[in-house]
């Protein structure tokens, strides 16, 4: 594998890029976009007077969305999509500005990515996104549902214009419509649907041991339709890491539900760990001791921090690679990163089976409360 910031390898002339038990996406032949920018005037030899000169555009045949690619693994994943040279990013992102200036820092080629807004604490904000993208680009091939928000110092819960807890909505109920209506435009491309994955969502393993743990219980707060506080998935009190471990399951749960519904039309639903990102902006809004000590943490006892911008790298490959095209799988590196990339290899893992019942009651609930058959 090549050091983060390679170009990750090229599914048309890597032939040894899958494996026996994984399928590539399959090229797109027809319905490509060209990234749209406006005409350049220069002046005419003869007469002095500006005439429209048009930009010579790059074919990418692969168009992939990143949900939260200003910053932190989304800006990485999808520098690393770029530095394929077959990709056009399209950055979904709150801030513009930020994006923008994040991207022009990694050196970003001005025509391999484009900025669209989109605010997941609002269904009509995602509506409205997805109505943007379409009118601008005719296919996709891959999107990342990555962003998340986690308020762990919070006493209540902030609730959005929509009603529902920001922490449900932003990481679970936005990705969860959000991928149901870009669905119908990955289907005519085989192409892939990415869920950001944390091990603090499955209480059977360590990490996810630590309290408070995962439990959406038996969805009794998302079945009243969060009409009454605290507006938790299980109707109990709220805690936000909780609430923040809660949606990650969902997410699980989300991706498993979706392949056992739409797998057989081509579509690859995968779920990724990326590893520990000790300084993520996840944690901004944790105490100084915290941000000091857990990196220090993470680096010299538990020996599993991965840097983000390699985070980002694996989400790209997840997204993109041969190698990771079979649908309703779970993937982690195992092995040190910090002992060399060369000790780490990608595995499937089990996702939480506590849960795995509820998915389609999951579904069900999230659907309505979403409207999404409006």
């Amino acid at each position: 594998m090549a050091f983060v910031g390679a170009p990750l390898p090229s599914l048309a002339s890597n032939p040894t890029s899958t494996s026996s038990h994984t399928n590539p996406i399959r090229p797109v032949t027809s319905g490509f976009f060209l990234p749209a920018r406006p005409a350049r005037l220069t002046a005419s030899p003869k007469t002095n007077a500006a005439r429209p000169v048009t930009p010579v555009m790059t074919f990418k045949p692969y168009t992939a969305i990143v949900t939260g690619a200003s910053s932190s693994i989304g800006l990485h994943a999808a520098k690393e999509l770029v530095a394929r040279g077959d990709y056009h990013v399209v950055m979904a992102v709150r801030n513009i500005e930020k994006a923008k200036a994040a991207a022009e820092q990694l050196q970003m080629p001005p025509d391999s990515y484009t900025l669209l807004p989109i605010d997941l604490a609002s269904l009509a904000s995602v509506r409205a996104f997805v109505q943007k993208f379409q009118s601008q680009f005719s296919s996709l091939n891959s999107l990342v549902c990555n962003a998340a928000t986690w308020h762990p110092r919070d006493k209540k819960p902030r609730f959005t214009e929509d009603g529902y807890d920001e922490t449900v909505q932003v990481n679970h109920l936005s990705h969860f419509l959000l991928a149901n209506l870009l669905l119908p435009m990955l289907k005519k491309t085989k192409g892939r649907c990415v869920f950001l994955a944390t091990q603090t969502h499955n209480p059977d393993t360590l990490p996810g041991k630590i309290p408070p743990q995962a439990d959406l219980g038996q969805l009794q707060g998302m079945s009243s339709g969060f009409n009454t506080l605290p507006g938790t998935i299980d109707g109990k009190a709220f805690e936000p890491t909780k609430a923040y471990k809660d949606s990650k399951v969902c997410n699980i749960l989300t991706m498993k539900e979706m392949h056992r519904r739409h797998a057989s039309s081509g579509v690859a639903f995968t779920a990724i760990f990326p590893g520990c990102i000790a300084q993520s902006e996840l944690f901004r809004e944790k105490r100084g001791w915290f941000r000091w000590f857990f990196p220090l943490f993470q680096k010299y006892v538990t020996r599993q921090m991965v840097p983000v911008e390699e985070a980002g790298r694996r989400v790209a490959l997840v997204a993109s690679d041969g190698r990771f095209g079979d649908s309703g799988v779970y993937w982690q590196w195992r092995g040190s990163y910090l002992e060399g990339m060369d000790r780490t290899a990608p595995v499937p893992i089990e996702a939480t089976d506590r849960e795995s019942e509820k998915a389609e009651m999951l579904w069900e609930l999230s659907a309505k409360l979403v409207n999404m058959g409006a």
